[in-house]
């Protein structure tokens, strides 16, 4: 059961995004329904949860086509509540809990410390996740932030759900148009805030696609390998055969060589006195 359920985790950092967007959908629905009574906030709320569904709907694709088994991804898995949650209707947002459920329960089966080592190692894929995370954040609070403080003040041209994202989407891109732009003083300071923010996220999403598109390959970027220089065979080795006994015509031949030796024993003395006899006084009378 656990090798199954481990089969269903993705990348770590993408099933934490997936987890954290699914949270701030569930406190946009109870936003909605309990605290927020204003229908330009509202409104801003809605239209992040119609981009929260767009993501959900794609991550329901994206696990049924790589699931092991789709029919027990869909049936036990809870992939059937992935589904209805990425519609949009208020209704079936409660049922996005099934993904944070699921997601924890596949962090604690990896375990903390395989996930921190995950998150090191993969820096790249991490931080594209957290920015697009942190893109999120600035994009649905910012909005919520300015229209709350710009609304009703006097002279305001940020005064509905349009106006606020708007001026954040082009705030955060660092176009900056100038058509709408805070006029109190508590506005003027958040906008700050979303500017320095944004701007970022941006750059360094940017940066981010730039190094993912035109960067050196991994494999174009390690040098070859150079071959290895060829060595010839080692010789195989010769077997030394230990000394059988010996047969007779090998003892036959082992008497001539004794006797051999004898002669040439002999041989070496007279040779010693034949030279003694050279070297000595020359007997020739005077």
């Amino acid at each position: 059961m656990a090798r199954a359920a481990r089969s269903e985790l993705k990348s770590t950092g993408y099933e934490i995004f997936i987890g954290v967007l699914s949270i701030l959908s569930i406190v946009n629905l109870v936003l909605m329904l309990t605290v927020v009574d204003d229908e330009a906030l509202n409104t801003v709320l809605r239209v992040m949860n119609i981009l929260f569904s767009g993501i959900f709907l794609a991550d329901f694709a994206y696990r049924l086509t790589t699931a092991p088994q789709r029919g027990a991804y869909f049936f036990r898995h809870y992939g059937w509540a992935d589904l209805l949650a990425s519609l949009p209707f208020a209704e079936l947002k409660i049922l996005r809990l099934f993904r944070v459920v699921r997601v924890i329960r596949l962090m604690r089966e990896v375990g903390p410390r395989t996930i921190w080592r995950t998150l090191i190692r993969d820096r790249a894929g991490s931080a594209l996740y957290a920015l697009l995370l942190m893109g999120v954040f600035v994009l649905e609070f910012g909005s919520l932030t300015m229209l709350y403080l710009e609304e009703h003040a006097p002279g305001a041209n940020i005064t509905t759900a349009s106006d606020a994202l708007w001026y954040t989407v082009v705030t955060i891109s660092t176009v900056g148009y100038g058509d709408y732009y805070p006029v109190t003083n508590s506005g003027r300071i958040a906008g700050v805030v979303i500017i320095v923010v944004g701007v970022g996220i941006f750059g360094t999403f940017t940066g981010y696609l730039a190094n993912l598109f035109l960067g050196p390959r991994k494999e174009d970027a390690e040098p070859a390998a150079a071959p290895e220089p060829e060595t010839a065979p080692a010789p195989e080795p010769t077997l030394v055969q230990a000394p059988s006994a010996p047969q007779p015509e090998l003892a036959d031949a082992g008497g001539r060589l004794e006797e051999i030796r004898a002669l040439l024993s002999s041989s070496e003395a007279n040779l010693e006195s034949i030279k003694l006899l050279l070297d000595g006084p020359d007997p020739s009378p005077r």
